[in-house]
């Protein structure tokens, strides 16, 4: 199983307000055949790591999938697994969004800046 992760991200207040209050993860399947299963696991940090999303989606070839979280919270992690072979066939972002949508540019994780282990 491949293992990729958003890693801690810091969302303290500003002025009273966190900068992110919902995240957006858009999962795109680039198989051409088969579907490919994503489990989403989604964790507030603070002195512990508390489980507070838990989702296992089946994405369709060629299929686009978003979901949208919770995330008015101090710090929390994404993790998102799949089998070592889906782990090229899926796209996986990570949006923050402000209360009105609008992006949080410091709070978007892109492909590239994931964290991949295999296990």
């Amino acid at each position: 199983m491949a293992i990729l992760s958003t890693g801690p991200i810091e969302n303290n207040p500003v002025s009273g307000v966190r900068p992110t209050q919902q995240v957006t993860i858009r999962l795109a399947s680039r198989a051409e055949v088969d579907s490919v299963t994503v489990s989403i696991q989604g964790y507030v940090l603070s002195t512990t790591r508390t489980l507070y999303v838990s989702e296992v989606i089946s994405i369709a070839p060629n299929e686009a999938v978003t979901r949208t979280y919770f995330a008015d919270l101090d710090a929390f992690e994404f993790v998102f697994g799949t089998d070592v072979e889906g782990v090229e066939e899926v796209g996986i972002s990570v949006w923050g969004k402000q209360a009105s949508g609008q992006l949080v540019d410091a709070h978007r994780v892109v492909e590239h800046e994931k964290t991949v282990n295999d296990i």
